[in-house]
């Protein structure tokens, strides 16, 4: 049973994983060029202490949205809010289908409870057009009709782009952290 549980918080962690990488069905010209658009789209944040470092050039008014983007994100899947959560979502995600996305919560909902609980969002990466949220997310998770559950907490950047002026999510990558 916590194998399936594991399963379930990897799911909802990776937004139903990222897009196929799978390099034994591209040929060198795609894969060189796979990793070409990884290294523009790059993932990374810098600590102090147990501090994320925060960009320095973000305008003060595309701060509190994306913030607030962020808050959305974790208060509507608290919510089990499916129509909340799916508005924060970009539909044209770079790290995950959209449709799928939405029909793996529903169904996450459906056999569990699972609350995040984040601490420490701060905005690492900043452009006009993408910014990288850093957080320590708690992952508390109970399946429905056992005991069993699971508590984990990930180092999570959460990337957002902007369309029509909101701010998406389009991609979310972490790690478990090791020191607990």
């Amino acid at each position: 049973m916590k194998k399936w549980l594991i399963l379930v918080v990897a799911a909802i962690f990776l937004l139903t994983a990222c897009k196929d990488t799978d390099e034994s069905k591209k040929t060198p010209s795609e894969s060189e060029e796979n990793a070409a658009e990884q290294s523009d789209d790059s993932v990374g944040f810098e600590m102090v202490g147990d501090q994320f470092m925060e960009a320095e050039n973000i305008p003060a008014d595309e701060k509190v949205k994306i913030l607030a983007a962020f808050d959305e994100y974790i208060n509507s899947f608290n919510a089990r809010d499916i129509e909340r959560y799916g508005n924060v979502l970009s539909e044209k995600a770079t790290g995950f289908d959209y449709e799928e996305e939405i029909e793996v919560v529903k169904e996450t909902f459906k056999n569990h409870d699972v609350t995040l609980v984040p601490s420490d969002a701060t905005i690492i990466k900043y452009s006009d057009n993408e910014a990288q949220v850093a957080a320590n997310i708690d992952y508390h998770v109970k399946e429905h009709g056992t005991d069993a559950t699971l508590n984990r907490t990930v180092r999570q950047v959460t990337i957002f782009v902007k369309e029509n002026d909101d701010w998406k999510i389009t991609r979310i990558v972490g790690m478990e952290k090791m020191d607990q």
